[in-house]
């Protein structure tokens, strides 16, 4: 039988229907079988497990957020859910399926026009086919609504794309890479699928990673990138499509730091059962005791914040200030969390055999991703005082 979520305490699983759980439990089981224990090894030698792909495949679950793809659409809350679980098992593995399914296929389904739908989504929701996301540049980060340096210029029915791109998560492998270049003709930011082995464009892994190092990060260079016009996502017309996209996919990172503070927790909570120090394991001490209830207490708060966060996105009613707070709270959170399991392992804490090092160390990535606290906190300022402190 699949293993239950000791973490969740007020048993907030238990609101997804029937058919969302038999779901989760299935993932949850081929996450705990094929994922955990190989899962530090691949982190070791920043490597992706490849041959994972097809089991991921074979859960059915890549495509289940578009209409283009039959079967059941699920609700926010389970697509939180298996952010969330994954991330628990392995925030690399996490990175990987939301850029896929979040990032590469969120924009296509969200900025491409119908046909465009039909030709690329249900091959990569088979994951026949393996999306990226080139938005992040060497020079721009959080600036990048209006310092996006890459430029697209049209010619007849050709785009040729100059520039570059960094932190681009599957993009050493990926079918498919949707990238955001900025139109020099009208000076709006447009999208394009860029497919694998069109010529003028470098994927180089980046390496020596302290954080998500499974996690197939590329600097990407566009040197007259050809790109025809059926390649140009065509209701992609300003970076406000682009701030949608990344709307949707900074809810998932909240949940992903949910996921992070659940293993961190459980990880904490067994070593403290069995632990032996003065005569006896160390959870009967006081201080540890309040170590793993301020982490209870910090992962049970970020996952009510996020489930009430999806009914909210059902509901259809939420805004960015929405998911911008539950990112910068749920990380901030996370960090505290994960630093606190560490202490509590002690020395057994900093070495890859007890596992509590690599969330210590992706924590830091999910931080920094999709929007920093700073950046996020300034979003939900904006949204509570009417008053802009963007620069």
């Amino acid at each position: 039988m699949p293993e239950v979520l000791t973490g969740d305490i007020y048993r907030f699983e238990d609101m997804l229907s029937h058919h969302e759980r038999d779901i989760l439990l299935r993932v949850r089981e081929f996450l705990r079988s094929q994922v955990v224990p190989i899962a530090n090894e691949f982190w070791r030698r920043e490597e992706f497990p490849v041959d994972l792909v097809k089991g991921f495949a074979d859960l059915g679950i890549a495509g289940l957020a578009y209409d283009e793809v039959p079967g059941l659409r699920p609700s926010s809350l389970l697509s939180g859910f298996l952010a969330m679980e994954m991330a628990r098992a392995d925030p690399s593995m996490a990175t990987f399926f939301g850029v896929h399914t979040g990032l590469a296929m969120g924009s296509i389904a969200a900025c491409g026009s119908t046909g465009q739908r039909e030709r690329w989504l249900p091959p990569m929701s088979r994951m026949e086919q393996i999306g990226a996301f080139a938005l992040t540049e060497p020079q721009g980060g959080s600036d990048v609504a209006g310092g996006l340096r890459t430029t697209a210029r049209r010619v007849g029915d050709t785009w040729f794309l100059d520039g570059a791109k960094r932190w681009i998560g599957n993009a050493t492998f990926a079918d498919l890479v949707v990238v955001w270049a900025r139109d020099v003709a009208d000076g709006h930011v447009k999208g394009f699928v860029v497919e694998r082995g069109t010529p003028g464009f470098t994927a180089t892994k980046i390496r020596n990673k302290m954080a998500l190092r499974s996690v197939q990060n590329a600097d990407i260079v566009l040197d007259g990138c050809r790109v025809p016009e059926d390649n140009r996502l065509q209701k992609a017309r300003s970076f406000r499509d682009t701030a949608g996209i990344l709307r949707r996919t900074r809810s998932g990172v909240a949940w992903q730091a949910v996921g992070v503070m659940l293993a961190a927790y459980e990880i904490a909570l067994d070593y403290a059962k069995e632990r032996e120090q003065f005569g006896g394991p160390i959870g009967r001490f006081q201080l540890v005791q309040d170590l793993l209830v301020r982490m209870l207490g910090n992962t049970t708060s970020c996952l009510g914040m996020v489930v009430r966060l999806a009914q909210l996105q059902d509901e259809g009613t939420y805004r960015d200030e929405h998911s911008a707070l539950a990112k910068a709270y749920c990380t901030t959170r996370m960090r505290e969390v994960v630093g606190w399991a560490r202490e509590l392992l002690a020395g057994n804490g900093i070495v890859l055999d007890y596992d509590i090092g690599r969330f210590v160390a992706d924590a830091e990535a999910l931080y920094s991703y999709e929007g920093t606290r700073e950046i996020n906190t300034l979003i939900v300022g904006r949204a509570i005082t009417g008053l802009s402190a963007f620069v």
